[in-house]
């Protein structure tokens, strides 16, 4: 792991010409990893990442600043990789996490109707794209005509939103989920707990274990993160 630069800067912050924003660290612009030229959507996503780069102390740590990371890869991976991004996105409706339901117990049942329905339903009736409920663990292939219309909606999604949805579907192995979470359709924290529907169950009647809770910890960081980006590419 590479060790946290120091500090070589004494100020950051944002600096916008003709609606184009910059971050800036002594007054020169801010590039990515690749030295991309990092240009931010919006003024409020440009001060929030200018915010992470000035509460950084004597050592520069990458890992504070999650914005940062994800703006970078943005412009790094996604832009130039977008024809595979949407394709990796897509992948995931083929299998959804959402569309496979336990045949009992009943309590476990009605939970996954409760939570995951409403979803599908809201699919159909935004996306034009219905998809099956498949009972057991064997996968199923889903209707084409729903894959394709996702992948319309997800080809209009642009470079910055595209990593929040891709940072989404990553964490919840669910695009429905992760497209959900873009529209504002659910709140982090039902984003978390439909993803981990089931294992939330079975933690209620049998108790959490310490790696769970680290990485359902991990889950609910990767959703904040992609939630703060998409919300800050609205404002």
């Amino acid at each position: 792991m590479q060790a946290p630069l120091k500090r070589f800067y004494k100020k950051a912050a944002v600096a916008s010409q003709d609606g184009v924003h910059r971050v800036t660290l002594d007054d020169r612009a801010l590039r990515s990893p690749a030295k991309t030229d990092l240009q931010f959507p919006t003024y409020a996503l440009a001060e929030a990442v200018a915010e992470e780069w000035e509460r950084q102390e004597e050592r520069v740590d990458a890992s504070s600043m999650p914005l940062m990371t994800l703006s970078s890869t943005a412009v790094d991976y996604v832009r130039p990789r977008r024809a595979a991004i949407v394709e990796e996105l897509v992948g995931f409706a083929g299998h959804d996490l959402i569309c496979y339901w336990s045949d009992e117990p009943v309590d476990l049942v009605k939970r996954q109707q409760e939570t995951w329905q409403p979803l599908l339903s809201w699919t159909a009736l935004t996306f034009d794209a219905p998809f099956k409920v498949v009972h057991g663990i064997l996968s199923e292939d889903q209707p084409q005509g729903s894959l394709e219309a996702l992948q319309r909606e997800v080809l209009t999604v642009d470079d910055f939103p595209m990593m929040g949805l891709l940072t989404a579907c990553q964490a919840t192995g669910s695009l429905v989920i992760g497209l959900a979470l873009l529209k504002g359709q659910l709140t982090v924290r039902e984003a978390f707990e439909a993803s981990l529907l089931d294992e939330l169950y079975q933690m209620a009647r049998w108790g959490e274990d310490a790696e769970a809770k680290r990485r359902h910890d991990a889950l609910h960081e990767d959703l904040t993160q992609a939630a703060r980006l998409l919300t800050l590419l609205k404002s």
